[in-house]
């Protein structure tokens, strides 16, 4: 099983990122998936999940309003629009396949494979 993240880089405040998710060796289509996301100094927090169809989503407070979770079974791939970016969203971000079909789970020991994560930057 391989999840690959992809989409990170630096932007300034206010800007927008796109991250992707692209999955093998798994049936995409069986997994909710999340977003979870890690600070320098920090421990590693949920972000947002979405259900295996991509009909029920879950997001963290601080992120609702600015981040669009979805998938395409299909191509086997999650992505994570991010607007409105701000400082404070800077951390290492990572995809997760869920052990749940339809949950929507949002802490760590309920997620079965992980990405190797890719960095955001947000400059103020």
């Amino acid at each position: 099983v391989q999840l690959q993240a992809s989409g990170g880089g630096l932007v300034q405040a206010g800007g927008s990122l796109r991250l992707s998710c692209a999955a093998s060796g798994l049936i995409f289509s069986s997994r909710a998936m999340g977003w979870f996301r890690q600070a320098p100094g920090k421990e590693r927090e949920f972000v947002v999940v979405i259900n295996w169809s991509g009909s029920n989503r879950y997001y963290v407070d601080s992120v609702k309003g600015r981040f669009t979770i979805s998938r395409d079974n299909a191509k086997k791939t999650m992505y994570l629009q991010m607007n409105s970016l701000k400082p404070e969203d800077t951390a290492v971000y990572y995809c997760a396949a869920a052990r749940v079909v339809d949950g929507l789970p949002r802490v760590p020991q309920e997620y079965e494979y992980w990405g190797q994560g890719t960095l955001v930057t947000v400059s103020s």
